[in-house]
């Protein structure tokens, strides 16, 4: 053995099994699909259930929304529904109406979004300027507002 690692010193080989693999981190992608019937529901499920690294899908099919859990690249999933299913595919865009600041500023209503929910216009670099307002703004546009009990009674 002596002479073997006085070799593999020498030309200081790296074997592919010696190198390290990343792992990748659990994930939970949200995914938005039209789905119109039980048929529809079945074929976005089993587009995902066999895929490397998945540990829970779920499906609601009133509010369009596919959840998959696992250890998954979310670009991929994405892919491999609009491959597998051959519908029109696109990540959640959607939040909670608490989160974004000014939930009726342009771009932020949207009608086809779910009850309680509004599209992320924070995050989103194209959505008007009113969803993305300073508290310096906010301060000058409710001057005027009817529901302000301390606006200016001249209106």
């Amino acid at each position: 053995m002596g002479f073997l690692d006085s070799v593999f010193e020498f030309f200081d080989c790296d074997w592919p099994s010696h190198k390290k693999l990343k792992k990748k981190a659990l994930q939970t992608v949200e995914i938005k699909v039209k789905m119109d019937c039980e048929g529809c529901e079945r074929k976005v499920k089993k587009s995902v259930q066999g895929m490397k690294g998945v540990t829970q899908v779920e499906v609601n099919p009133k509010q369009s929304k596919l959840t998959v859990v696992g250890y998954v690249d979310p670009d991929k999933v994405l892919e491999r529904v609009r491959h597998r299913t051959g519908k029109k595919v696109e990540f959640w865009p959607y939040v909670p109406y608490d989160v974004v600041p000014h939930p009726y500023a342009p771009g932020a209503y949207d009608k086809k979004a779910p009850p309680g929910y509004v599209r992320n216009v924070v995050a989103d670099p194209q959505a008007g300027e009113l969803a993305r307002a300073t508290s310096f703004e906010v301060k000058y546009t409710t001057a005027f507002s009817d529901e302000n009990p301390n606006a200016c009674v001249i209106m």
